[in-house]
């Protein structure tokens, strides 16, 4: 199998990356700070994955972040500002999906092929019981409509095509270290095995779907 991880040099990604290695992939990784892939900049992920040479049975989209430089999660409607708004779709909705439009040249036609993109609960809007942290669960919920088009458009070329959004859990990280709280968290490693596993059991019916780290869907 040979796998694309975009972000492999971040915590997920990274733990993605090596465990796939591990398993006897031939694995690709790409990113911002290896490649000077910046999602948020289409002619920056074109320029990058114009070097690539395909195909990739695997495409993990494992970028994203909580805090934007000065714009973290707003705990009121006070603290909303439009850039801060806009931070947030730029990384984590339109990127994912500028990687998939990029990627998808990339993936075989002839046999299943798999495209991740890392979601977050909180972006269910099903799932919401608390409120707050506006943007980013503003940005993941746009991410979520934006795989499910696209599986759904990807399913007429490529019926064996599965395309989701997974929630890897609460990950220890330095980028979600000051967000924790009380809230049980597990390692990279940890996550990118869990999530590695639920891929693995998915097939076509399911592209289009939210899954969390143990393969249960999440509703919208």
């Amino acid at each position: 199998m040979r796998a694309l991880v975009i972000g492999a040099s971040g915590g997920i990604g990274a733990a993605l990356a090596a465990r796939l290695a591990d398993g006897g992939a031939a694995v690709t990784g790409v990113s911002r700070r290896a490649d000077g892939l910046d999602v948020t900049d289409e002619a920056s992920i074109a320029r990058v994955f114009s070097r690539l040479e395909g195909e990739f049975d695997l495409v993990l989209c494992a970028t994203g972040g909580l805090q934007i430089g000065a714009h973290g999660p707003e705990k009121t409607l006070k603290a909303l500002q439009l850039p801060g708004l806009a931070a947030q779709f730029a990384l984590n909705a339109a990127g994912p999906a500028l990687v998939l439009k990029h990627a998808l040249p990339l993936m075989p036609r002839d046999r299943r092929a798999v495209f991740a993109a890392l979601s977050a609960r909180v972006g269910s809007i099903g799932d919401n019981r608390a409120g707050g942290w506006y943007g980013y669960r503003a940005a993941k919920a746009a991410l979520n409509q934006l795989i499910h088009s696209a599986a759904i458009e990807v399913a007429r070329s490529n019926p064996q095509a599965v395309i989701v959004s997974l929630h890897p859990g609460t990950v220890t990280t330095p980028l979600t270290e000051k967000y924790l709280g009380r809230h049980p968290a597990v390692s990279a490693e940890t996550s990118a095995d869990n999530l590695l596993r639920v891929i693995s059991g998915l097939a076509p019916e399911d592209s289009g779907r939210f899954y969390d780290w143990a393969g249960k869907e999440i509703p919208w």
